[in-house]
């Protein structure tokens, strides 16, 4: 990893924008921390993982998904799911053994060769029913679903230091065996104006607003949730939200540094989901509500599961759902090819206003 992070120095003259740092420190052939083959998903450091997701906490998460993802084939007429970022292949069992034989084909768009591996292991009982593919088609046609998706993808940092705005990279100073940061004075700005004189960290996200556009150009018919954790604008670009959103990730330990242990722990940031409504619209797509998690899976129908549920699931299940957990932190996004309609899961608590 340090001699593909140097070899990238050398070619942008000894300095790295931060989104470039990440993309390698993440995605790097063979060295980047999703293209290796630690184990990431489980819930002790004993397992040797690095952290937990949805899915993994509870089936009764992709089990109460599938009422939303079941409604949104029927209304588009389509009979295909597409999951981007599968991870351990967790939700893909979840949502398969939910949908069932109505469900023609489950295809998953995941750049990691070793993840895609553990999906195929987990996931051979459904045989052909469910492919993998390296990029976006041309045309897309079902419901499109990414459950931290989004956190992954690599941001530009944005330093305000005395009132001037500069964007931070990285670099190796002469003699030093660790990386620094080194902050450019930059014309890039976050899309709102910060208040007060203070000094100020954040996070743009210019590839995610990409990846949007790109999915809006080529989704057809059918519908997108994206879920994951983040805010709407005015919270993310807060005056006293001064130090961003980026963390790491290792042995269930959170860290703000990512330049040590690089490819050896999840580098994430929070979600701008107005930036990313807001991507997705003016590439043509409606949105179709935006709520917590927790409004979400219960609007389709998480607490009857719950009451039939033993003890020990509604122990792990409730961490989907209580604030101090993921019910709250954790948003869900809706979009849609065509005209919009009313999705169950945003039938109660809906914000999309806050957008």
């Amino acid at each position: 990893m340090a001699r593909i992070i140097d070899a990238a120095l050398a070619r942008h003259d000894g300095w790295l924008p931060f989104d470039q740092f990440m993309a390698l420190a993440l995605y790097a052939p063979g060295a980047g921390y999703y293209a290796h083959g630690s184990r990431k998903f489980g819930h002790l450091p004993g397992s040797g993982s690095d952290f937990v997701t949805a899915p993994e906490l509870s089936e009764l998460f992709g089990q109460t998904l599938a009422v939303q993802v079941q409604e949104a084939l029927a209304h588009s007429g389509t009979d295909e799911v597409w999951e981007f970022g599968a991870g351990s292949g967790a939700l893909a069992a979840q949502l398969l053994g939910a949908l069932g034989d109505g469900l023609r084909r489950y295809t998953i768009v995941d750049l990691s060769g070793a993840l895609r591996e553990r999906q195929r292991e987990r996931l051979a009982a459904w045989g052909e029913k469910v492919r993998w593919v390296s990029e976006l088609p041309q045309r897309i046609e079902g419901v499109v679903v990414g459950n931290e998706v989004l956190d992954a993808m690599p941001v530009k940092l944005l330093h305000r230091v005395r009132g001037v705005w500069h964007e931070r990279g990285v670099v190796r100073p002469v003699g030093a065996a660790d990386l620094a940061w080194e902050d450019r004075p930059t014309d890039l700005r976050p899309p709102l104006e910060i208040d007060g004189p203070q000094d100020y960290l954040t996070e743009i996200h210019p590839q995610a607003r990409a990846w949007v556009a790109t999915l809006a150009e080529r989704l057809a018919r059918g519908a997108a949730f994206l879920i994951d954790y983040g805010f709407p604008e005015a919270e993310y670009y807060h005056p006293q939200r001064h130090m961003g959103t980026v963390m790491c990730h290792q042995a269930h330990q959170s860290d703000s540094n990512p330049l040590v242990a690089v490819g050896d722990k999840d580098i994430t940031a929070h979600v701008d989901f107005t930036g990313i409504a807001l991507a997705a619209q003016d590439a043509g797509l409606a949105v179709l509500g935006y709520t917590s998690q927790a409004r979400f899976l219960f609007n389709c129908g998480l607490g009857p599961r719950l009451d039939a549920a033993t003890l020990a699931e509604r122990t792990l299940a409730a961490r989907l759902v209580h604030e101090h957990e993921m019910g709250e932190l954790f948003k869900v996004l809706g979009l849609a090819a065509g005209e919009p309609w009313e999705p169950i899961g945003f039938s109660h608590g809906d914000r999309s206003h806050t957008l």
